[in-house]
């Protein structure tokens, strides 16, 4: 059964809906995901305070298959290149199909395991598509990313921060960046500049960090 909610926005869209279809999330993967904190950020928590929101796209052409992809608890064996990090399986706070409906997967301040170095501080969006590389994002998925990014802001005011999967190694000498093992790494294309573009657009009013500023901050950090 998906929970609706609906939420009345100023700026991105009249009306945006987010439905609640959450992935299995049990003791074990609370676990598996606290263990990999303790691991890789020397946090014993699976818990988070958002700074940081992160949008990505799926590489899967469909919804269903999409979130089918983060319904098992421990990452399958085609995971090989982030394996050696942890066991507990890859997961997301929220799904964007591309009709632009929303879906909450997972509780938003539980951490998810999206992105190298920022776990522990970020929210990840996955938008269904991006199949072969090929950046076939909509219109509706920009108009719902901007309409949760406004959503986040004003729920989380220690948000600070919007990046795209891509951009994430800009914040390797950055005070938030607490991952232990300097060559883990994975090289990232999605979402796109083109997607990050439109979406900065439509959320300028809010005031988020980007580039520039995790650049200037980072310089910023004492040798």
């Amino acid at each position: 059964m998906l929970a609706l909610v609906t939420l009345t926005l100023t700026g991105c869209r009249s009306e945006f809906e987010i439905r609640d279809r959450p992935i299995p999330f049990t003791d074990a993967r609370i676990a598996q995901t606290e263990s990999y904190a303790l691991a890789r950020y020397g946090l014993d928590t699976h818990r988070i305070t958002p700074r940081v929101i992160v949008l990505h796209w799926t590489a899967i052409p469909t919804l269903e298959d999409s979130y089918a992809a983060f319904v098992p608890e421990t990452l399958p064996g085609a995971r090989g290149d982030i394996a050696t990090a942890g066991a507990v399986n890859v997961s997301v706070q929220f799904l964007v199909g591309k009709d632009g409906e929303t879906f909450r997967l997972m509780p938003e301040t539980w951490m998810s395991r999206h992105v190298i170095g920022l776990n522990h501080v970020s929210i990840g969006v996955e938008n269904v598509g991006g199949d072969d590389g090929v950046d076939d994002l909509t219109d509706q998925q920009i108009a719902s990313n901007a309409a949760l990014v406004e959503y986040l802001v004003a729920k989380y005011p220690t948000i600070e921060y919007l990046i795209g999967h891509h951009e994430y190694r800009r914040f390797e000498q950055h005070p938030l960046w607490l991952e232990s093992d300097p060559d883990y790494r994975t090289e990232k294309s999605d979402p796109g500049d083109r997607f990050m573009q439109a979406v900065r657009d439509r959320v300028r009013g809010l005031g988020l960090k980007g580039l520039a500023e995790i650049a200037a901050e980072s310089e910023r950090m004492p040798d």
